[in-house]
């Protein structure tokens, strides 16, 4: 038997795609391990939403323990997963070889797996504004470009940054953006990490800066193409397997858009 398991906070709900009778469950109310203890070992499970419906997944049961075939049928709002594999919404895509050596983010004291980025800082900020406006207006289309540009302009102060990758110390002046990237995109289609492979045994942390908010303003639309890291003045790109990055003054993460407040350093190990 097929289940199709739904985010309804993915692209305002259902498509087309659920066959007439299918048992169909809400993803975000769903005890994982109680459900897939129950499956039989032919069952198979369909996810339909997009990176947040992932990663609800792999933070409520330890994917090596799911021996079913889970595919994604993308209906998310910003699917970077999708973009990273080079595959299309709208489908059904086999999930369980990208469920393994998934990376551990550590923030404010609780681990949590991801399955594409660990970001910090103006993506913190972003995914923190955007909040609020769903908070107010939840059908309201939300323009992150629009919400970067303002925190580049003036909303969002950088930071000074300490970084260490695999032992390896780093310091640098008006960090914005400090992630660190088990798949090439984050933000709804950003490539901000263009050299990474996810099948590889690294990380990639970006480290985006500079003094000017006018020319991180001007540069910041290469990162959509992944031109960005030709800047070398103003990007670093540094892999490794352990990474700890430290802030000056806190602000928000985003771990696959989830976004969580108040954070002054972050850990992430592969």
């Amino acid at each position: 038997m097929k289940y199709y398991l739904y985010n309804p906070l993915a692209n305002n709900g259902i498509k087309s795609h659920i066959p007439e009778g299918a048992r169909l469950t809400d993803a975000s109310k769903t005890d994982y391990p109680e459900f897939f203890s129950g499956l039989k070992d032919d069952d198979e499970v369909v996810l339909i939403g997009g990176d947040g419906t992932i990663n609800y997944l792999i933070n409520q049961i330890d994917p090596a323990s799911i021996k079913n075939n889970i595919y994604l049928y993308g209906n998310g709002t910003g699917n970077d997963f999708l973009n990273d594999i080079n595959e299309k919404p709208a489908k059904e895509v086999l999930l369980n070889p990208y469920l393994v050596n998934l990376p551990v983010a550590t923030v404010n004291g609780r681990e949590y797996r991801y399955i594409n980025n660990m970001s910090f800082g103006i993506d913190g900020y972003c995914c923190e504004e955007a909040d609020k406006i769903k908070a107010k207006k939840p059908n309201k289309k939300i323009n992150y470009t629009a919400i970067a540009i303002k925190g580049l302009l003036y909303a969002f102060k950088p930071r000074h940054a300490w970084v260490e990758v695999d032992g390896r110390q780093y310091e640098f002046d008006n960090c914005w953006l400090a992630p660190a990237m088990k798949g090439r995109y984050c933000g709804g289609g950003m490539m901000l990490a263009p050299g990474q492979d996810r099948n590889s045994d690294m990380l990639t942390v970006i480290v985006y800066m500079s003094r000017s908010k006018l020319r991180s303003l001007m540069n910041f639309p290469k990162i959509f193409e992944g031109k960005h890291v030709e800047l070398t003045d103003m990007v670093k790109v540094i892999p490794g397997k352990k990474i700890h990055v430290r802030f000056s003054e806190p602000c928000a993460v985003q771990i696959d858009g989830e976004t969580i407040l108040n954070v002054s350093e972050y850990r992430a190990e592969l």
